[in-house]
């Protein structure tokens, strides 16, 4: 029996029921999966965490009193791609795997401490933490097989994605913010190169890096990534989602886009990557996320990322 209620965040409930009948499903068995997975592990939920928008997370105690923390993702077939990655990665810059149950998309993982987005630390400094994280997190190898062995063209990907949203939400972007994205996306396609790849993370905002709760190998820069994608693509894409956010320091600036740019710089200069293409990258993430987390009805999420996208329009 679990020590807690299972509370599900509204932004995770949304994203269930947008996927039909087999999200309403899910959100039916959820407690009753989580009394299970509890007594599988021998681990009772303590606390239903905030944060996540795809799964249910709760921090949980061993028998020892340790925490951990227990992670159900909606059903969603890149789970299978989450598991195999922080499996490869055996700690390193990823938060530690201790159990799993694929077919139910359940994880037991390492319990960590607040995300570097709510650290307090100046954004240059968050920046340069993501920069370091990152180049350890692209030495983790590529599955021999599936999705993440494969390069994914994203870009490509995303320029659909973005075509299809703008026409079937009820969106607040001017035409010129769709085709800057999707003129960006076309760039990033058109230069893709499968040679030059690695494993990314794929959701690499600071709101996915946590503090180690103690010092350990893998965990230099005191921050683990968590809820990775996993999958084989352009490593500035990784630095766009890093750059994508802001939103605060974005709305009050005087000049975003100069501020934009500089954050754009330093996630670059700190991997050696270029410049323009974490800017393109992530202009693109900026627009194709707030399309999508409106789609599923979380129009207060999407709002500052449609709202910075036409800031940046004189970029």
């Amino acid at each position: 029996m679990s020590g807690a209620v299972v509370q599900i965040q509204p932004v995770v409930r949304a994203k269930a029921r947008s996927l039909g009948a087999a999200g309403a499903a899910w959100l039916d068995r959820l407690p009753g999966l989580v009394a299970e997975l509890e007594r599988r592990w021998s681990v009772q939920v303590v606390e239903s965490l905030t944060g996540g928008t795809s799964a249910y997370v709760g921090l949980a105690r061993t028998v020892a009193g340790d925490d951990v923390v227990l992670k159900i993702a909606v059903p969603d077939p890149d789970v299978a791609d989450e598991i195999g990655t922080l499996e490869r990665a055996d700690g390193r810059g990823y938060v530690r795997l201790l159990a799993y149950d694929e077919a139910e998309q359940a994880l037991l993982l390492e319990a960590l401490g607040t995300s570097l987005d709510r650290s307090g630390l100046p954004p240059e400094q968050q920046i340069d933490v993501m920069s370091r994280l990152l180049a350890q997190a692209w030495t983790v190898p590529r599955a021999a097989s599936g999705r993440s062995a494969e390069p994914t063209d994203k870009a490509s990907g995303l320029a659909e994605l973005v075509r299809r949203l703008s026409g079937e939400t009820d969106h607040p972007c001017p035409p010129q913010v769709l085709d800057r994205a999707v003129r960006y996306a076309e760039r990033r396609a058109a230069a893709f190169r499968p040679d030059s790849c690695v494993l990314l993370h794929g959701d690499a905002a600071p709101a996915n890096a946590l503090a180690a709760r103690s010092p350990r190998s893998g965990a230099e820069t005191g921050y683990l990534l968590v809820d990775p994608d996993g999958f084989a693509g352009d490593p500035a894409y990784d630095l766009g989602v890093a750059l994508r956010d802001w939103h605060p320091q974005l709305l009050a600036a005087d000049d975003p886009t100069r501020l934009a740019r500089r954050y754009a710089e330093l996630l670059a200069a700190g991997s050696g990557l270029d410049a323009q293409e974490v800017w393109e990258w992530g202009y693109l993430e900026r627009v194709s996320t707030g399309l999508y987390v409106l789609a599923f009805g979380a129009a207060d999420l999407a709002w500052p990322f449609l709202r910075t996208a036409e800031l940046l329009l004189d970029a």
